[in-house]
């Protein structure tokens, strides 16, 4: 086969074939060739109840990472070089033209090449594919893995929104929404984490904001009919690795800077967990990891801080990887480089305000480790495998 302008190498075949066209999104450009994807009975060994894997956990499950080179992808690549019950098979870039290169700071953890992407090397050497892509590469390749019998642990936007609308407005390059989707909120979808073939993770803003809401909304707390106030601060990597004048370093040092206001995707992700209205407000501040997300809420009147108190013990007290810090709000440099999220919080009773405070690691709890922390639950792993 020759590809030409196409960025994806492979050598599968699908039931049909469909033509890809040049797609310019965000601030990456994708030049699609047409993909021909030949199953080999390999690569399509799946039964009825789901995918069938070709190595036991006690062995090793195989994994792959396809867009290890930006900052998400290397630090799936750092944990799970030294998962004790993965094993990376592969690691490849985003596009097929990328020139192989090595990742000089994780040398002596991981001592592999990233690859150039090849569709068929992924799906032959893996049983699990994790995507740190672009929502539109991922959209296009996510049903392509599927397909070819692999599961999908995705840390795009591309499927996390079931509402076919809301998807069209906010991630309208993924027009394919398979069966088996599962959203990775892992403390919350544990069931559905379990026999998903693909896990939409969930976005660093959401990730921080739910862990911090979830329990009390689900526990009644909450004033019916109520907006949530969500104030975000994110260090610079949660922007992606492509440089642009907003992550500037002279751009940003010393200053902090609101963007995205009543227009950020992230919104309807929260809007759909929580089921009400979400005033999101991200605001860009001269860290390279963290956010630290403060949440304004009104609860019931005659809420006490004992129910709050309740509330959160009983979303968390089985949680590896939520802290519950009551009074004492957590700060960014407590959870900085791990899997936790730290919540805290204040509750005004006289008045009925209900502040919060969660705090995150943007690359890993946000991104790589609550990916990870996924896999672990999807293949009846310890959840703190590799994580702690």
């Amino acid at each position: 086969m020759r590809f030409g302008e196409s960025v994806y190498s492979t050598s599968l075949n699908c039931h049909s074939q469909r033509a890809l066209t040049n797609v310019e999104y965000g601030l990456y450009k994708y030049s699609f060739g047409r993909i021909q994807i030949r199953m080999t009975e390999k690569t399509m060994q799946v039964e009825a109840r789901g995918h069938q894997l070709s190595s036991s956990p006690a062995a090793g499950v195989r994994v792959a990472i396809v867009g290890a080179t930006g900052f998400a992808g290397q630090e799936l690549v750092r944990l799970l070089a030294r998962h004790p019950q993965a094993r990376l098979e592969i690691a490849t870039a985003s596009q097929a033209t990328s020139t192989p290169r090595r990742l000089p700071a994780l040398k002596r953890v991981w001592d592999g090449e990233v690859r150039p992407l090849d569709i068929a090397a992924v799906s032959a050497a893996a049983d699990v594919v994790f995507l740190a892509l672009p929502e539109a590469t991922s959209a296009e390749l996510g049903p392509v893995f599927m397909d070819a019998g692999l599961r999908v642990i995705d840390l795009s936007g591309a499927f996390r929104l079931r509402d076919a609308g809301a998807r069209g407005r906010w991630y309208a390059a993924t027009t394919n929404f398979p069966a088996g989707i599962a959203y990775g909120l892992t403390e919350f979808e544990r069931d559905a984490i379990r026999s998903a073939r693909l896990i939409a993770n969930p976005g660093c803003y959401p990730t921080a904001a739910l862990l911090a809401v979830l329990p009390v909304a689900r526990a009644g707390l909450l004033t019916p009919g109520s907006d949530v106030i969500v104030d975000a601060k994110s260090g610079l990597s949660g922007a992606g690795k492509a440089p642009s004048e907003r992550t500037h370093f002279s751009e940003n040092h010393g200053s902090v800077a609101a963007y995205g206001v009543l227009g950020h995707r992230h919104t309807p992700e929260m809007e759909q967990a929580l089921g009400r209205g979400v005033t999101f407000v991200p605001h860009l501040v001269p860290l390279d990891r963290g956010i630290l997300s403060t949440l304004y809420a009104r609860v019931a009147p005659g809420t006490t801080d004992a129910q709050v108190a309740a509330a959160f013990a009983a979303a968390y007290d089985a949680a590896p990887f939520v802290r519950v810090t009551g009074g004492d709000l957590p700060e960014i440099k407590h959870v900085a480089w791990s899997n936790f999220c730290d919540v805290g919080w204040k509750l005004d009773a006289a008045t009925g305000r209900l502040v919060i405070v969660s705090v995150i690691d943007n690359l890993i709890k946000g991104a790589a480790g609550s990916a990870i922390q996924n896999f672990n639950v999807m293949h009846g792993l310890d959840e703190t495998a590799g994580l702690l």
